[in-house]
């Protein structure tokens, strides 16, 4: 299975360019795996390029954990899960703890 670089995900999220969106979806028509680091990747592009709100990331991380053709993390390997680092045992409890944190921090600074 091929896995997917942070480019392809922000293809597939911002499609703001029909030849790269195009190329972006017979890449992954397939199937293709997602590395915690890509979707790390991929939310900080998303903030500091895109400028999306946190609401806007956490919807689209939530698209891309629900991707037909994306296999994500196996998660209950803790030596290639992202649930090892957050202490997560399932996708929608990493959601939730993802959730939290992004509207935490960004109400925290707008606040400062």
């Amino acid at each position: 299975m091929r896995a997917v670089d942070t480019n392809v995900l922000v293809r597939l999220i911002a499609r703001d360019d029909a030849r790269q969106l195009h190329a972006a979806e017979a890449f992954v028509s397939n199937g293709a795996w997602v590395s915690p680091l890509v979707l790390a990747e991929t939310t900080w592009v998303l903030d500091s390029v895109y400028s999306r709100s946190a609401r806007q990331i956490a919807t689209a991380v939530e698209v891309l954990l629900n991707h037909q053709q994306l296999a994500k993390l196996d998660w209950s390997d803790s030596s290639h899960s992202m649930a090892s680092a957050t202490s997560c045992d399932s996708p929608s409890r990493f959601m939730a703890l993802w959730r939290a944190r992004i509207f935490s921090n960004s109400v925290g600074s707008a606040s400062t």
